[in-house]
């Protein structure tokens, strides 16, 4: 198993970096938040899961090691793979999952795309006392202001392949920004689709 890299970082794109390691460049799959602390050509070190399938290797990466294990845990619950797991991560943090399956709260967890009721219910049976207590540690940050230049088709794009309709992401895009039409930079990205998705589960309930 990988279990951490640590490289210089030679870009960052929605869905995930490429950090160089040893003269390799790694695509290292994460949530917004985490895409969001790292800068192309400084050091940074993600703690990382493997997800081995017959046909490819498939490497996550997290800021810190109980966002990888809250990641592994998760991916313990029938029908729960890689791809819906770092969703859950992107909408919520891990304190905040470790609430919703202790209080059952299945509102909070439907607001990840793709997970229903039934699917919140069995998140709720399966995972109980598997994540622990949560910690205390502070949600995600704001979303940044936006400066010139443009990025927002590829904000809506990942929010659609996250499982949100096309209509549903361009308006919580322009909810964040403030105005449908504001650009969004590349320093932008990460945190504007980090509040899109809390934008978008806040309207789930």
């Amino acid at each position: 198993m990988i279990a951490s890299v640590r490289g210089t970082v030679l870009g960052v794109r929605l869905d995930g970096a490429v950090v160089e390691v040893g003269g390799v460049g790694l695509l290292v799959h994460a949530t917004p938040s985490t895409l969001g602390s790292l800068r192309v050509g400084e050091p940074a070190q993600l703690f990382t899961s493997l997800v081995v399938r017959e046909e490819s290797l498939t490497l996550f990466g997290f800021g810190d090691p109980d966002e990888r294990a809250v990641f592994e845990t998760l991916q313990t619950v029938s029908g729960v793979g890689p791809r819906l797991a770092l969703a859950m991560l992107a909408v919520h943090s891990p304190d905040t999952l470790r609430a919703a399956v202790a209080g059952e709260d299945l509102t909070a967890l439907k607001r990840v795309p793709g997970i229903g009721h039934k699917g919140a219910q069995r998140i709720v049976l399966e995972l109980a006392g598997k994540l622990g207590a949560p910690t205390g540690v502070a949600g995600a940050a704001p979303a940044p202001a936006a400066a010139p230049g443009d990025r927002r088709g590829e904000v809506v794009e990942a929010l659609v392949g996250l499982g949100w309709n096309a209509k549903a992401a361009e308006d919580a895009v322009g909810s964040v920004t403030g105005d449908e039409a504001a650009p969004v930079t590349d320093a932008d990205v990460a945190g504007v689709l980090r509040a899109a998705l809390r934008a978008l589960g806040s309207g789930r309930g």
